[in-house]
C-alpha cells in the first residue's frame, strides 16, 4: 500500500494538467510532445495519455493514482514487460526515464503518483475498426494470431525469473478477501466462490502450467496492424502468477462476441468449437499445453466469471458506491450460483436478444 488519501479521477486530471505533465516531460525528455488524454473505461485505475510529436515515435503515458499498489508492484510489471519484449514477445515496450528508471514516483499534496511510459503499439483496437478485420483476410487468421501471440508470451514466461515478484493469484483471490468484498446477502455466491478456490488449490502449479500471465488478455488490451495482422499486447496492469489456462479461457470468453446474436444454440456451439480449435492451433505453434489442462477449460471460464464479479464489486467500492447488481452482473452471479458452464452460452438462461443479461437482483 502506498501513502496518501483516496483521490478521485477528476482531481487527478487537474493535478496532472497543472503539475504532473511538466515534470513528466522533464523526466522522460518529452519536450515538444502533445499530450492527448485517452478516455478511461469504467473502473479504470489509470490516467492515460497519447504523446505525439512530429517526426518522433508516439508514446503512451500512464499515471497511476489509486493507493493500493506499491512501487515494487509496478517494478514487477515493468520488468516483466521489458523481459517479454527483449525475448521476442509482441508487446509495447516500456521506456526508461532519463535516470534509467522503469518507474518514476512523484509525490504531491499527500498523494503518490507512479509514472510509466510505453512505446505506442502499431495499429488500432478492433473496436476502432468497428469490429471488422483486415480486408481480404479471413477472420480465422485473426483467431489464429490471438492464440499464437498468447502462446509466445506464455512460452517466454516459462523462463522468466523476476527481480521484483508480482503477486500470485491466491494473494488476491482467497476466502478472506471474498468475504470482505462480497455483500453478506450474496451468501450462496460466496459459498460457490470458495468452492471454486478450493478446486483450484488442488491443481498442479508446475512451470509448464503456472507462471506469469497477462490476466486480462482481450481485444481491449492489444492493437492490430491492419496491414499485416500483427497483434501488439499492452496493459499488463493485472499481470500475476496464475495458470496459463486462465488467459486461454479469457480468449474463449471473448470469442462469444462474434456469434452472440445467433438464436440457434447448435450454430453457436459449432462456431465456438471451430473458433477455439483455431485459437489453440495458434497457441500450440508457440507453446505446449497438456490435454489435462485443456480439459479444465470449463473450470477456467468459471474463474474468468469470478474475476469479473470481483472486479465489479471492487469498482463500486473504489468509486464509493453502494453495491448493486445490474443485469450483466446478475447474469454472471447466476451462472456461478447455479453451476451453469460456459457462461450459460449453451443454456436456456441465455438470450440472443439480451446477451449475458438477466433480471437485476437486490442486494
Amino acid at each position: 500500500m502506498t501513502g496518501g488519501d483516496f483521490i478521485i479521477y477528476n482531481e487527478v486530471v487537474k493535478i496532472s494538467d497543472a503539475y504532473l505533465l511538466p515534470l513528466v516531460s522533464e523526466l522522460y525528455g518529452l519536450k515538444g510532445y502533445e499530450f492527448q488524454q485517452i478516455p478511461p473505461h469504467e473502473g479504470g485505475r489509470n490516467l492515460v495519455y497519447a504523446c505525439e510529436k512530429e517526426g518522433a515515435g508516439a508514446k503512451i503515458l500512464r499515471i497511476t493514482f489509486l493507493p493500493d499498489r506499491s512501487r515494487k508492484d509496478f517494478l514487477g510489471e515493468m520488468e516483466y514487460v521489458r523481459y517479454l519484449f527483449e525475448h521476442g514477445g509482441s508487446v509495447s515496450n516500456v521506456i526508461s526515464s532519463r535516470q534509467g528508471n522503469l518507474v518514476e514516483e512523484i509525490k504531491h499534496s499527500n498523494h503518490t503518483f507512479f509514472i510509466c511510459l510505453f512505446e505506442k503499439a502499431k495499429g488500432k483496437l478492433l473496436v476502432e475498426n468497428h469490429y471488422k478485420y483486415r480486408e481480404g483476410a479471413p477472420l480465422s487468421e485473426y483467431f489464429y494470431n490471438c492464440g499464437n501471440v498468447l502462446g509466445k508470451l506464455n512460452r517466454i514466461s516459462k523462463s522468466y525469473t523476476p527481480v521484483h515478484r508480482r503477486h500470485s493469484f491466491f494473494d488476491k483471490f482467497n476466502a478472506d478477501y471474498i468475504d470482505k468484498l462480497i455483500p453478506d446477502s450474496l451468501s450462496l455466491l460466496k459459498e460457490k466462490l470458495v468452492e471454486l478456490l478450493k478446486t483450484l488449490e488442488g491443481l498442479d502449479r508446475d512451470r509448464e502450467s503456472f507462471g506469469m500471465v497477462h490476466f486480462d488478455y482481450s481485444d481491449g488490451n492489444y492493437s492490430i496492424d491492419f496491414d499485416t495482422g500483427q497483434i501488439t499486447v499492452y496493459d499488463f496492469d493485472n499481470s500475476c502468477y496464475c495458470w496459463y489456462m486462465f488467459d486461454l479461457a479469457s480468449l474463449w470468453t471473448n470469442g462469444v462476441g462474434w456469434i452472440q446474436f445467433e438464436p440457434d444454440v447448435v450454430k453457436r456451439k459449432k462456431f465456438m468449437d471451430d473458433y477455439f480449435e483455431t485459437v489453440l492451433a495458434g497457441y500450440r505453434s508457440e507453446s505446449r499445453i497438456e490435454n489435462w489442462m485443456l480439459d479444465k477449460l470449463p473450470l477456467f471460464i468459471q474463474v474468468n466469471l469470478m474475476e469479473g464479479i470481483v472486479d465489479a464489486f471492487e469498482v463500486m467500492r473504489n468509486n464509493g458506491e453502494e453495491p448493486e447488481c445490474d443485469e450483466e452482473l446478475s447474469y454472471r452471479i447466476k451462472c456461478l450460483e447455479d453451476d451453469i458452464p460456459y457462461m450459460g452460452f449453451f443454456h436456456e438462461i441465455y438470450s440472443c436478444e439480451e446477451p449475458f443479461e438477466c433480471e437485476e437482483r437486490d442486494i
